[in-house]
């Protein structure tokens, strides 16, 4: 396959931000014989970029390959990819969850930056797959630890490590644990264990329950950003009606407006699956779950223009592995769209970022609303078009 031809769109696009890697190559390579040897439906890759892992091994013959990417964005890079190499047919995504994996002998994965995302997705794996299941999981040199070794064998009995390549490596698990199979029961036998996966955490500092899936920004953490923006909560545009969280995470933003403004409806959106399964857990277990509405995708594509007088954002500064201020610069443009003339944007950024510029660019007049050692929260007034 010509890895050249692939695209990132509609993911963030620019230097250094590739649609494919080393890593994909070699996977593909150490797992060559198994797809061959695949029958239609037994293959599953998860967590692929942009559709690396799986339109190679459709070209190499796969059929019917089932795939699950967290981001909504690569899903849709998967799509565009496929149709443009001409192999729409061979692939087909599916939520994360026993569906996706049944019967499932061969699955491809990029190994996860985050450990509680590789434990999870082992657990997933050892539990709903074909006894014989064997996941051939790779990444970039830099980005692995032989913690990995350990969290795949929570869950698999053999663990093997390839040579390096190109600056890659890949391990190959086996051998799901029976206890993970015999109906998530105990190592005796004798008991019913829950899985590992969601976490749940109480917060009794802000009155709040936290619960994450496997590689959520924070986890059931808040992070201090976070915390910093929940403290000046209760002066954005309090008369606000309806708010959106945007980029939610596990909800925590989101959940503590509806706790404290028990009036307000709030809209809460992340294009990661794992992050909007998250948040609803987050929402229900805290009673807010019919003033929460949690929608996973790109932004606020969901959202009208002028529809909303306050957005809520902490933004993520990643894209992968790579610093990139894109996606921030995407996420102020949609928070710029669905604000109200005289609707608010307040966002909490790294102080060092120097967002400021940007938010007044994009969406318009900021003012400080506080700062500390690291971090700076801001709020940027959507002015009407007639002014601008």
């Amino acid at each position: 396959m010509d890895f050249t031809a692939l695209r990132r769109h509609p993911d963030v696009e620019g230097p250094g931000l590739e649609a494919s890697d080393a890593a994909d190559r070699l996977i593909l390579d150490e797992a060559a014989r198994a797809i061959a040897a695949a029958a239609p439906g037994e293959l599953v890759v998860i967590d692929d970029a942009f559709g690396a892992l799986a339109l190679g091994a459709a070209s190499l013959g796969a059929r019917d390959v089932r795939v699950h990417q967290d981001p909504i964005t690569g899903e849709r890079a998967l799509a565009e990819n496929a149709a443009r190499l001409g192999l729409a047919g061979a692939v087909r995504s599916e939520p994360l969850g026993a569906g996706l994996l049944a019967g499932a002998r061969l699955v491809l994965l990029r190994l996860p930056r985050s450990l509680d995302r590789l434990d999870e997705l082992a657990e997933l794996v050892a539990a709903h797959a074909a006894p014989d299941v064997v996941i051939v999981a790779g990444g970039r040199l830099k980005h692995m630890s032989p913690a990995m070794n350990e969290v795949l064998g929570r869950s698999f009995e053999r663990i093997e490590a390839s040579l390096a390549r190109q600056k890659s490596r890949v391990l190959r698990a086996s051998g799901p644990r029976p206890a993970l199979r015999d109906g998530w029961a105990d190592a005796s036998g004798s008991a019913r264990a829950a899985p590992r996966w969601p976490r749940r955490e109480r917060h009794g500092d802000l009155g709040l329950e936290v619960v994450a899936h496997g590689g959520v920004f924070a986890g059931t953490k808040v992070d201090i950003g976070t915390r910093f923006l929940l403290g000046h909560l209760a002066e954005a545009v309090p008369d606000a009606a309806s708010a959106v969280d945007l980029a939610c995470g596990s909800g925590v933003i989101a959940t503590k407006l509806a706790l404290a403004r028990p009036g307000i409806r709030v809209t809460a959106s992340d294009r990661s699956a794992a992050a909007a399964a998250s948040a609803r857990l987050t929402a229900a277990v805290n009673g807010v779950a019919e003033r929460v509405r949690v929608e996973r995708a790109d932004g606020l594509e969901l959202l009208a223009d002028a529809s909303e007088p306050l957005v809520l954002l902490n933004p993520p500064f990643h894209s992968d592995a790579a610093v990139s201020t894109g996606i921030a610069g995407h996420l102020f443009a949609e928070a710029a769209r669905v604000l109200t003339p005289g609707g608010e944007l307040w966002c909490v950024w790294n102080s060092h970022l120097r967002y400021r510029p940007l938010l007044e660019r994009i969406v318009g007049p900021t003012r400080q609303i506080g700062r500390n050692a690291k971090f700076t929260v801001t709020a940027s007034r959507r002015a009407d078009r007639a002014e601008a």
